[in-house]
């Protein structure tokens, strides 16, 4: 490439930082949304906030795409680059600036990965809460970006509820802080409006989140199911009654057999329906008080078995099980397809029975592991990505479920984004005005339409209209 933008580019980050390689773009072609894939036209690798500074500035001057990378663990077509968009990948931005014990509060580059920051803080007695299921790998940039939640946010809420402050490159090169130290909206709430926007209306170049103090005590309760009704009724008592737990996952038949063949094998029973998995924190007393609140919850639901754990190993072994269901899923199908529709918790049975009619209906194995307490499915469609014909019917099934989570009163994602794969289904929950506002606010952020196109918005092209060509061959992804 001989283009002058590209030369410029090299002297603000280093010729060795400026990817021009077909070879090397093609690593960059897709995320986890494995299904469809398109390269890059080049891929920048910053060090500081001003190196992103001036590489938007550049962009933006010679009207050029471009959208923000971290760890490529997207699961909804995120940080593919569509309309041969330039990559800004934030990977070399992963210091952890400042740890602030005494406001509680630590300072991040986005490509610090999100489990070091639990690292570097559980000696000083605190963990930050937010724990997508690929926290050893994703950074925090991207859970910024897309609003990620994890296990314990049933408890401690998402992204959205850990991040006080941000730096922020615009479109057009402008540097900007959203938020405040307080962690209190000024008039209107433009960090709120941010997080959770997929890398279409800004960069994240630096971020203030929280820092929570590690529970004193927790205990996790394991729940055998021979009726998948029987445990989701189980799962809506247990908040009925006042509980509410850190977290609370279910995973089912097919998930089981996934998660037994992988390294954390629990050891569960054969042809179980489902398995509970509850953990509940605080002090001590209070937590062996709760403790024995969701067993008594249990013993009325036809429950085979209630365990315990008998050390801190098993339960940590239980809790690597759940953690490392998606990628288990690779040892029982050559690639799988997951949704992230959202219900209310109390129509989880009826939820659950319209996935396996769909599952029949398409021919498709659909295994389910997911955030049961505040009702975020997440059920993996089964399919060989050289089966052309079952790879129609499994997207046409996933498009049928997030109508299911709409029909329910739900919505069609808790964490995973829109990205491309959802764009369609936008308009599943959406009407044309509410659409029309979100275009809008785009158009205020980005009125050159640069920053990440093609994303998150219905009226952007769908695949179809596009040059690059869906993905044959896929691998297993990693996510929630």
């Amino acid at each position: 490439m001989t283009d002058g933008w590209i030369d410029q580019i090299r002297e603000v980050v280093g010729a060795d930082y400026v990817l021009t390689d077909p070879m090397d773009l093609l690593a960059y072609s897709e995320d986890a949304y494995t299904l469809y894939r398109a390269n890059p036209r080049a891929v920048v690798l910053p060090t500081s906030t001003d190196q992103v500074r001036r590489v938007v500035s550049i962009l933006s001057t010679h009207n050029i795409p471009f959208l923000p990378r971290g760890a490529g663990t997207s699961l909804s077509g995120g940080a593919t680059p569509l309309e041969n968009s330039v990559i800004i990948h934030l990977s070399r931005m992963n210091r952890i600036v400042e740890i602030d014990v005494n406001n509680q509060i630590a300072v991040v580059e986005p490509g610090v990965i999100n489990q070091a920051i639990t690292k570097a803080v559980s000696p000083l007695g605190y963990f930050y809460a937010p724990d997508p299921s690929s926290q050893q790998s994703c950074t925090i940039g991207g859970n910024f970006a897309e609003n990620s939640g994890g296990p314990h946010c049933l408890k401690y809420g998402v992204t959205l509820n850990h991040v006080v402050m941000a730096e922020v490159i615009l479109a057009n090169g402008e540097k900007t802080i959203l938020g405040n130290l307080a962690g209190e909206p000024d008039d209107v709430d433009w960090l709120g409006v941010m997080i959770g926007s997929e890398g279409t209306f800004g960069i994240a170049t630096k971020l203030w989140i929280k820092l929570t103090p590690r529970p004193r005590s927790t205990e996790t309760v394991l729940a055998l199911f021979d009726d998948i009704t029987e445990a989701s009724q189980a799962v809506s008592d247990i908040v009925a009654q006042g509980i509410i737990p850190a977290a609370l996952e279910m995973m089912d038949t097919l998930a089981i057999k996934a998660v037994e063949l992988g390294p954390y094998r629990v050891g569960y029973p054969k042809n179980l329906a489902a398995v509970l998995l509850i953990e509940v924190d605080g002090e001590a007393q209070e937590v062996s008080a709760m403790a024995q609140r969701v067993q008594k919850v249990l013993q009325n639901h036809q429950v085979r078995e209630v365990r315990l754990p008998s050390c801190d190993e098993e339960k940590a072994r239980w809790w690597a099980n759940r953690k490392t269901a998606f990628g288990a899923m690779g040892l029982i199908s050559p690639q799988y397809y997951v949704q992230d529709g959202v219900i209310p918790r109390s129509r989880l049975p009826e939820a659950l029975a319209k996935i396996r009619d769909i599952a029949e209906t398409y021919d498709v194995a659909i295994a389910n592991v997911f955030h049961a307490g505040d009702g975020n499915l997440h059920p993996l469609l089964l399919y060989d990505g050289h089966d052309s014909d079952m790879v129609k019917r499994v997207v046409q099934a996933g498009s049928d479920i997030l109508s299911v989570c709409v029909n329910l009163g739900g919505s069609i994602t808790g964490e995973h984004g829109v990205g491309i794969e959802k764009r369609d289904d936008m308009l599943r929950q959406f009407t044309a005005q509410e659409i029309a506002a979100q275009e809008a606010l785009k158009q205020a952020f980005d009125p050159a339409g640069l920053l990440n196109p093609g994303k998150l918005l219905p009226s952007a092209p769908t695949c179809h209209e596009l040059s690059a060509t869906p993905s044959a061959t896929v691998e297993p992804k990693r996510g929630a």
